[in-house]
């Protein structure tokens, strides 16, 4: 059995943003030992805090029971206790409930069984065994919606659905942060819930053999020495020495000739995805952003040509008519639990370069607060760092963790762009040129490409960090088809590279086509001579396949284009009836 293979990064600049911003820690067996916490893990969760990180302590106890033997709340950012069932609030001393009071006449019937000694609190009762049958019998009697679960001899009664990794989403909402930003520590079975949603998990040395089995990081030192251990890893380089263990959360590209799954990170991604018209680069694109949400990871698109208006689980700001503003993309960049998609059709294509030079350092700024976006998917990068832009224009987008670039090849992209890419993924035909122009740009030996043709459904896959061979990968097909935007290319402003131009046969005219309806318009009024000399020219077909992108009318009109004779009138009829079936007529 072959191993995973997970596309690498280099490193080629000090990143400015923390994946890790919070450490998630459970108290007894973890940072305290024997009830208390010792000064120097005191100590190193001070220095965590001062490094920007916030803290949350996630614990059975109940707040009233956890202040009697430990006194620094105020280290903490919040404190999620009774398993999950509360927040509370070390700087005001506020407290919410996540789940329903315990109903009085429930406790009196356990103590009537003997069952004790019991403890209440806002959401939970407690006990110890052996009384979890008693408990168990009484809530079937009761007939409540209600929950046990055992940690270290403890039994705790709670509302169903109630756990630490419920506790611990509502507090890291609160705090502005993903479960995707966080690392967890803990050492008992009551810890698995919450420890499995952080992006890292850790156990430390003394935890029970199943928490250990499951962790991302087994530590070595135990208690608050082994906590200890991991701030000082967190502290010293972000856990970028434990990548290659932290796994379970990479998103699939897809399967090599050997079957094997080829994955990318989710936090150190930085690709361009390059391929000719038609190739499938979007689709490539929209399935990595589709897996990448279905794990709960928050993504932004830039979009030249609202190309991505459909995908249900972002939110769309800006549009042909109106071009979003920095401000307004920084608020929406800025709500939890939002994907953001920046429509740039109603910018215009000059200032696009400007426009996203401006929005760059802000979304930087936001990851770094936030660590949102997780990944930014820069579509038809050209439009935003074309090849003639220079780093000298505006400050260098050098740190492109998270970043996903797509583009038709990358010498229409900056060079000073290029050279902070590592991994290429290419499609469609011309493999060899594609991937010499990446080595050239970054002034590495050029390397010999297996094929220069991928079939449809294939990509070839090269990092320049590893050097190996480039590999060729089934891509895993996106589970919902990026649709076609039919109003857009009906109604909309395509870009001048991609609109069409009557010039005639002398070159005298120069009537620019940006969507279908003035193309229509356009083809009605030239006379006879100019439009033949188009389609004789077979600039409609190609026009419709790069431009359009639309393959079957494309097909459609090179075939009226092959004729020997063409007929003016019915040449122009019949590819006004394409483009009204398919294009500008009511649905059904």
């Amino acid at each position: 059995m072959h191993a995973t293979t997970f596309l690498p990064n280099i490193k080629l600049s000090a990143s400015p943003t923390m994946r890790y911003l919070a450490l998630c820690t459970d108290y007894d067996g973890t940072i305290a030992h024997h009830g208390g916490v010792d000064e120097p893990t005191l100590d190193a969760l001070e220095r965590l805090r001062e490094s920007g990180r916030k803290l949350v302590m996630v614990t059975g106890r109940e707040i009233p029971d956890l202040e009697k033997v430990f006194t620094r709340f105020d280290l903490f950012d919040l404190i999620v206790a009774e398993n999950g069932a509360l927040l509370y609030w070390p700087t005001t001393k506020e407290e919410r409930a996540l789940g329903e009071a315990p109903r009085a006449d429930f406790v009196e019937a356990l103590r009537a069984k003997g069952v004790g000694p019991i403890s209440v609190g806002k959401s939970i009762v407690a006990t110890w065994e052996p009384h979890e049958n008693a408990v168990l019998e009484t809530i079937r009697e009761f007939g409540l919606e209600l929950q046990v679960i055992f940690n270290k001899g403890a039994v705790m009664i709670l509302p169903a659905g109630v756990n630490k990794a419920t506790g611990l989403r509502a507090a890291l909402r609160e705090l502005n942060l993903s479960v995707h930003n966080a690392v967890g520590v803990g050492d008992a079975e009551n810890d698995h819930a919450f420890l499995s949603i952080c992006e890292c998990s850790a156990a430390v040395a003394n935890a029970l053999p199943a928490v250990k089995e499951r962790a991302d990081i087994v530590l070595t030192a135990d208690h608050g020495a082994g906590v200890i251990e991991l701030i000082d890893e967190m502290l010293e380089d972000d856990l970028q020495d434990r990548e290659p263990q932290l796994i379970r959360h990479h998103v699939l590209l897809g399967n090599d000739d050997e079957d094997e799954p080829v994955q990318l990170s989710p936090f150190t991604v930085n690709a361009l995805i390059v391929g000719t018209s038609g190739g499938g680069k979007s689709s490539v694109a929209t399935g990595l952003i589709e897996r990448l949400h279905a794990s709960g990871y928050n993504f932004c698109i830039i979009d030249p040509e609202g190309d991505y208006e459909n995908i249900e689980s972002a939110v769309v700001i800006g549009a042909p008519d109106h071009a979003p503003t920095l401000e307004e993309c920084e608020q929406l960049l800025c709500k939890p639990d939002t994907n953001t998609i920046i429509n740039l059709l109603g910018v215009k294509l000059e200032d696009r370069p400007w426009f996203f030079t401006a929005l760059f350092p802000r979304l930087r700024d936001i990851r770094a607060r936030t660590g949102r976006p997780h990944w930014l998917l820069i579509d038809e990068v050209h439009h935003m760092l074309p090849a003639q832009w220079q780093a000298t224009d505006a400050p260098s987008p050098d740190n492109l963790d998270g970043v996903i670039m797509v583009s038709m090849k990358p010498s229409l992209i900056a060079q000073a762009v290029l050279e902070h890419i590592d991994t290429i993924v290419m499609l469609g035909e011309k493999t060899g040129e594609m991937l010499r122009e990446f080595t050239d740009a970054n002034a590495v030996a050029p390397v010999q490409v297996p094929v220069e043709a991928l079939e449809p459904g294939s990509a070839m896959v090269w990092s320049k960090s590893t050097n190996a061979a480039p590999k060729v990968v089934r891509v895993e097909p996106s589970h919902t088809e990026r649709k076609r935007h039919l109003r857009k290319y009906a109604e909309g402003s395509l870009p001048e590279d991609r609109s069409f131009y009557f010039r005639g046969p002398e070159g005298k005219l120069k009537l620019r086509a940006p969507n279908l309806i003035l193309f229509m318009d356009l083809a009605d009024g030239v006379d006879d001579e100019t439009w033949l000399f188009h389609l004789k020219k077979n600039e409609v077909s190609e026009w419709f396949r790069k431009g359009i992108r639309d393959e079957s009318i494309a097909d459609e009109v090179a075939a009226i284009e092959q004729q020997s004779q063409i007929d003016p009138h019915q040449s122009r009829q019949r590819i006004r009836e394409l483009i009204e079936a398919k294009y500008t007529l009511p649905a059904g």
